[in-house]
């Protein structure tokens, strides 16, 4: 089926406002846009990179950009929507350092414990068929220099989960190198373990609740569903995006909370979260965090080793931290911090410009989505415009 061209799309929402269709395009409409930002992302969509996609940009803690281009569903030509739900994949990796922290902050955890304080299956772990010298650190987990490797799914629960991981064989010393890891399950059962509460009702009660991120979640209600655009896949033989699908998400087949990749949410809510963050650890009248905490969440904890996914980056604990600025990032300050999903989807807090970015698609097959032209063009249009 065609796809809607931007041109269309754009005289489809003028007339969509004009005859009062639907509320979502009144209220979409009278949010604040970059025209530039609509352009580049636009252009991408009609070159079929992916089927629609929802930017915000905040600055100085307002939304000076909040828009969605493309579609939904291309089937049912179904508009895309500023208020869709998007299955953010590892993008929930943050987050749930976060929560961890907070953990820190009651005294209830080390960030340099053993692991098998928590989970006492650690304490056999073994590389090359020998124990290790020194025992694997929370910090390690949360930096993915923990010599961990290998599929990020949950299986079962993280209880059983963590012990899985334990059993499973280390690729490198802890400490000497990075990999990209199910560190972060382990730290969800960390969680659990620490505060005596599932994952996802800590997360709940701990961050969403008060930071009212009400449409972030593990369990997406039917209504909610109903707002997750289609996943979609580049056909490389007939160049045209197909249905596509994957455990990520998929709550069917995957059905328990998953610290490393499972949370749907909206622009609005990320936005929340990071600008908590950039606030030092505060949104409102909810605080979350110590400016210090926020500090050690998002400062470089890996030193000189090199990490993913694109150059002149460095890890902090769940959060990757931009240090030298070039290629995708070059719009970006030293000591940005965010992350991306496999979807395509990405979230940036820019503490020197009191910045954010955030982007939200469904394309799996992508490649490596941090180093996408969507998120270069997105970020650079929307930089070059509030930068002047």
């Amino acid at each position: 089926m065609q796809r809607h061209s931007w041109t269309l799309w754009k005289l489809l929402i003028a007339t969509a406002l004009l005859t009062s269709a639907t509320r979502i395009y009144a209220k979409d409409a009278a949010s604040a846009s970059i025209p530039e930002v609509d352009e580049a992302v636009g252009k991408l969509v009609d070159e079929n990179v992916v089927s629609g996609a929802v930017t915000l940009v905040a600055q100085d803690g307002k939304i000076v950009h909040l828009s969605a281009v493309g579609e939904a569903d291309i089937e049912a030509e179904k508009p895309l929507k500023t208020d869709a739900m998007f299955a953010i994949a590892s993008m929930t990796k943050p987050i749930t350092a976060t929560a961890l922290m907070t953990l820190v902050e009651e005294g209830k955890v080390n960030l340099d414990d053993p692991v098998s304080k928590y989970i006492p299956e650690f304490a056999d772990v073994k590389l090359d068929g020998k124990p290790l010298d020194k025992p694997i650190t929370l910090r390690q987990v949360l930096t993915h220099t923990s010599g961990m490797g290998g599929s990020q799914r949950v299986i079962e629960s993280l209880e059983n989960t963590g012990k899985l991981l334990a059993e499973r064989p280390l690729h490198s010393v802890p400490g000497t190198k990075w990999e990209y890891s199910p560190g972060l399950n382990v730290v969800g059962r960390v969680i659990e373990v620490a505060s005596g509460k599932p994952y996802a009702a800590y997360l709940q009660e701990h961050i969403f609740d008060p930071l009212k991120m009400k449409d972030t979640t593990f369990a997406p209600t039917k209504d909610q569903k109903s707002r997750v655009p289609q996943l979609y896949a580049l056909d490389n033989k007939s160049g045209e995006l197909k249905p596509a699908e994957s455990w990520i998400g998929n709550t069917e087949t995957d059905p328990y909370p998953n610290p490393s990749a499972g949370l749907y949410t909206t622009a609005k809510d990320l936005q929340r979260f990071y600008q908590m963050m950039l606030n030092g650890g505060f949104l409102g009248d909810a605080k979350i965090l110590s400016r210090d905490s926020v500090k050690e969440l998002t400062r470089l904890q890996t030193g000189d080793i090199v990490t993913g996914f694109t150059p002149g980056n460095g890890w902090g604990l769940g959060y990757c931290v931009v240090q030298k600025p070039q290629g995708v990032t070059e719009a970006l300050s030293p000591g940005t911090f965010g992350h991306g999903g496999a979807f395509g989807t990405q979230s940036w807090a820019d503490p020197v410009k009191n910045r954010i970015y955030i982007l939200l698609v469904q394309r799996s097959n992508l490649g490596n989505s941090d180093g996408s032209d969507l998120r270069k063009a997105f970020q650079n249009a929307a930089a070059k415009e509030l930068d002047k």
